[in-house]
């Protein structure tokens, strides 16, 4: 379910303000293992690469996001906290930007793809930050940890730069270490709703994909056995299966070519094992079944080496200028489908204030993007984006999307501010090493 923003509203800004009384804590970085072992990294690099990448290929945009009642805020809102900066990008450049309609698109943006609170694959926008290992991504912060089901963090987190229906130009980057401020992991503190993720070398396939084969669970006496079972290989990160499902276990025949449980010989899961109708066969137990994935991997480098790294800007003007990068996806309001999610896109416009109490969120900045929420959501934005180097420095994450003159179209995207404490955030990611998993 979709949570509904409400810009400007005094309730909810009262329960927001009680929610975030203690202060933030820019010294105190909460950080979170997504894999922390080269066999969990593998396994999940696996989760995604087998069976032909069905899990990439099938996978939705997280639905996380919402769409808000945005307004400006005129007095009060945002502020810088000291001056403002920037921290080089693998680029530095000295660049203006403008609204030219030849915009090279940045090879730093991807997807970041991961299991949802419902065991199915999703995605959000993300891109490669510059780095001291080469190996940070940014992007928003409920496209990490998962505030639906209140689970720390999402599972099987990957960066796939240059994502294009199942291609994966630069490979694919396994999550190690999530980081974020302290306020956005305590209070889900909407003003912090982004997070700075370091990752592991990137892999491809050396053999395309292969499956290891069929596995079988023992038999379970009760389906509800099975399906605890089922949820169980699910959630462990240190096995790489897919397709389970459960299936009844039926008693032997005693006559020549019958069925039997199939516990014995390989195949026996499959349909020709079900008797007839006519047969009326005694199901004397269930068992977990489904696919192997076994896939040879091959280490292609570091994400900064492959794409580059996006500068970080911090404490920057109101009114200043940014491009909005991202593979936006699903329909206006009014049921229009703009954009499909499969090709990166840009937006272009200058920052103003914003604010949205009901996510806990009263010092947002926004710019005007058509960009759809599904989708969008972890779209970076790009300060003084050069198109010739196809490189600038990140000041903001889209956290969700509005309609502001209610005429049914996405008209606007909102983000936290990057201020210091954002800085510190990315600081202590940036100094923590990945290295490879194979």
């Amino acid at each position: 379910m979709k949570r509904t923003l409400a810009f400007g509203g005094i309730a909810a800004g009262l329960l927001a303000s009680a929610a975030i009384a203690a202060p933030a804590h820019a010294d105190s970085v909460p950080s979170v293992n997504l894999a922390n072992t080269n066999l969990a990294a593998q396994q999940v690099a696996q989760y995604w690469l087998g069976q032909a990448k069905a899990n990439l290929v099938n996978a939705t945009p997280y639905t996380a996001e919402t769409t808000v009642s945005a307004k400006h805020v005129s007095t009060g809102g945002v502020s810088a906290d000291d001056k403002a900066g920037v921290v080089g990008s693998s680029g530095d450049q000295k660049a203006s930007t403008g609204t030219s309609k030849n915009v090279n698109l940045p090879k730093t943006t991807g997807k970041v793809f991961f299991t949802g609170a419902d065991g199915k694959p999703h995605w959000c926008s993300a891109t490669a930050l510059q780095s001291q290992y080469k190996n940070v991504v940014a992007t928003a912060g409920h496209c990490v940890y998962d505030t639906k089901s209140n689970a720390t963090t999402l599972d099987n987190w990957v960066f796939v730069p240059g994502y294009y229906e199942g291609k994966t130009p630069w490979g694919i980057y396994v999550g190690k270490t999530a980081y974020t401020h302290y306020d956005y992991s305590v209070y889900e503190d909407g003003d912090r709703d982004y997070a700075f993720v370091t990752v592991y070398n990137g892999v491809i396939p050396t053999e395309g994909g292969t499956s290891g084969g069929k596995y079988e669970s023992r038999v379970f006496h009760s389906k509800l056995d099975a399906y605890k079972e089922l949820k169980k290989l699910q959630a462990d990160k240190t096995t790489a299966l897919s397709k389970l499902t459960v299936v009844p276990v039926y008693e032997r025949s005693s006559h020549s070519g019958g069925w039997n449980n199939g516990g014995s010989h390989s195949g026996s899961w499959n349909n020709h094992s079900t008797p007839a109708p006519s047969q009326t066969p005694k199901i004397v137990g269930y068992k977990v079944v489904g696919f192997k994935v076994s896939i040879a991997l091959k280490d292609v480098g570091t994400l900064g080496a492959n794409v580059g790294g996006q500068g970080l800007a911090y404490n920057q003007k109101i009114g200043t200028a940014v491009f909005e990068f991202g593979y936006p996806s699903g329909s206006h309001p009014d049921g229009n489908y703009a954009f499909t999610g499969k090709t990166q896109k840009w937006a272009y416009g200058k920052t103003f204030k914003a604010s949205a109490p009901s996510m806990k969120a009263e010092e947002l900045v926004g710019i005007k993007s058509s960009f759809t929420g599904e989708g969008a959501l972890g779209s970076s934005w790009l300060y003084r984006y050069s198109s010739a180097k196809r490189l600038g420095y990140l000041n903001g994450v889209t956290i969700a999307v509005s309609d502001t003159d209610g005429n049914g179209r996405i008209d606007t995207s909102v983000s936290p501010y990057f201020d210091g404490e954002t800085l510190a955030v990315y600081k202590t990611a940036q100094a923590n090493w990945s290295g490879k998993i194979v």
